[in-house]
């Protein structure tokens, strides 16, 4: 074992710790463990978010695959950007309006009964879950590089650390967690970005010629069509990509942990900023890796592409960058999966437990002991789920979660928040099909269905990687027809909703 590697990960988990420590002593509130407070600015919280969003997928797996597929592997941090518009325009202030802990209370201020809250909390739990699987691969190959562990072994200390943050240190810690993630994250990738074009004498021109030879797809390497050749694909990623962000459970609820419209506005503004200079600097770090490691060697050290970055981070600064660059990937592995215990944790303990079972009558004490509970059911699931999929680019494990939440998710929260005609029965028949569709979709197409290296061995049903063109219109179409097909309540005031969630003003203060 490495011992610069060792005193790295000893850091990071010391400083997490202590963080959590320090937030364990103040939750002794719900509003505390789940929102902390609304006590953050809107640029912490766009830090926050930045560090929830850029997952393993952003600094390992998107590396690998510009590193291996050349342009097309840049697909995904075009689309992860841009979703961030539709957030902002259409989801962001809605949210932050009309919803206290989850997105549960968004739709309960609608339809109130509680099948829609078990449904949206059911909804939330299935994609922080798949969400949480590749973050916690990703950590497993991390610390299997790091300490020379088995992976088995890595991914199980992973979720150890996970579950002991979200379980003791709730919002509080995730949101400090995911800000120092963030900063380290900028630092770290910007030092390698600029080691990388120092490399080629400051020069892109330079830099594009050595790619051209450490890669066998040659100029081809800067043309589309080297990952995905069908245009009807890239359409269909691009949907789930920027259609699926406002659809994030993880994402979402964080527009509760600031206290006013202006500060969610500040939040989605500074966090975009953030995303789009780290993606341009994935650019890089993709092609430094070709042009410095070669297409060979990093498919012999890995098929999967996810190790990209920190085997460039040791072929241009030894052990100490390794070690540095391996320890800021681990904390963003840490702050994405806290993001998406506490989101889930608040999922069942907010909406199931105090809102279902216990009918709005549980104590603040029960519904914090409920969220531990949970918090700790949910890693122990991720964890054992991680242990299996090692051999599969993160990735692409991200894109079905992306899949996922617009094709089910989106349709409800649009249309609850901005169509008049909208109905219970259309939330729940849009939910279902939606979400039904998606995972049936990815579960008969070549991912699942292979006749040589698939889970099923078996011609695929259909051809798309990503089928978000198809399960995204079902999951509208589905919420449309079914309202269509219903009658809506004509007792609910869709005008003070819409103001309430437009302004977060209430009819009667408006005619006070």
């Amino acid at each position: 074992m490495n011992l610069t590697y060792f005193l790295f990960f000893i850091c990071i988990v010391i400083c997490t710790l202590i963080i959590t420590y320090w937030a364990a002593k103040r939750n002794k509130t719900t509003y505390e463990y789940y929102a902390a407070s609304g006590s953050l600015t809107g640029f912490q919280n766009g830090l926050a978010i930045a560090g929830d969003y850029i997952s393993a997928a952003s600094f390992l797996g998107i590396v690998g695959t510009i590193a291996i597929s050349g342009f097309d592997g840049f697909i995904y941090s075009i689309g992860f950007l841009a979703s961030y518009l539709v957030v902002l325009f259409f989801v962001a202030e809605p949210i932050h309006h009309l919803g206290k802990y989850s997105l549960g209370d968004v739709i309960a201020t609608r339809f109130p009964e509680k099948k829609m809250r078990l449904l949206m909390a059911s909804s939330t739990l299935i994609i922080s879950v798949f969400y949480m699987i590749p973050q916690l691969v990703a950590s497993g190959l991390l610390i299997k590089l790091l300490l020379n562990l088995d992976y088995s072994t890595s991914v199980f200390i992973i979720g150890t650390l996970m579950t002991i943050y979200v379980v003791f240190g709730g919002m509080v810690a995730t949101s400090w967690v995911q800000i120092i993630k963030t900063v380290l994250l900028l630092s770290g990738t910007f030092l390698l970005a600029l080691t990388v074009f120092s490399k080629f004498n400051w020069s892109i021109f330079d830099l594009i010629e050595e790619v051209k030879l450490g890669t066998p797809l040659g100029d081809q390497f800067f043309i589309p069509g080297q990952l995905l050749s069908n245009p009807l694909e890239v359409i269909s990623l691009y949907l789930a990509l920027i259609l699926g962000t406002a659809g994030l459970p993880h994402i979402l609820i964080r527009f509760y942990t600031v206290k006013n419209a202006l500060e969610v506005r500040k939040s989605v503004l500074t966090a975009s900023w953030i995303i789009g200079i780290f993606y341009l600097m994935t650019l890089m770090l993709g092609l430094g890796t070709t042009a410095i490691i070669g297409y060979e060697t990093l498919i012999s050290a890995d098929s999967t592409g996810n190790l990209a970055a920190p085997l460039l981070a040791e072929a241009l600064g030894g052990d100490f960058l390794l070690a540095f660059i391996s320890a800021v990937a681990f904390t963003t592995v840490v702050a994405v999966v806290a993001g998406l215990v506490i989101s889930s944790t608040t999922a069942f303990s907010h909406d199931i437990y105090h809102h279902i079972i216990k009918k709005g009558k549980s104590t603040e004490k029960e519904q914090l002991r409920a969220a531990q509970y949970s918090a700790f059911l949910i890693g122990i699931i991720s964890t054992l789920f991680a242990l299996g999929l090692k051999n599969i680019n993160v990735t692409f494990l991200v894109s079905l979660t992306f899949i996922v939440a617009a094709s089910s998710n989106l349709p409800v929260i649009v249309l609850t928040i901005y169509w008049r005609r909208f109905t219970q029965s259309g939330a729940i028949i849009g939910m279902v099909t939606g979400l039904l569709a998606s995972i049936i979709l990815l579960t008969i197409g070549p991912h699942i269905m292979d006749p040589i290296n698939g889970w099923i061995q078996k011609e695929p049903l259909i051809n798309l990687l990503n089928p978000g063109i198809i399960s995204i219109p079902i999951g509208f179409l589905s919420a449309i027809i079914g309202s269509l097909l219903t009658k809506p309540d004509k007792n609910f005031d869709f005008e003070a909703f819409y103001l309430k969630s437009q302004t977060g003003i209430s009819k009667d203060e408006v005619i006070k």
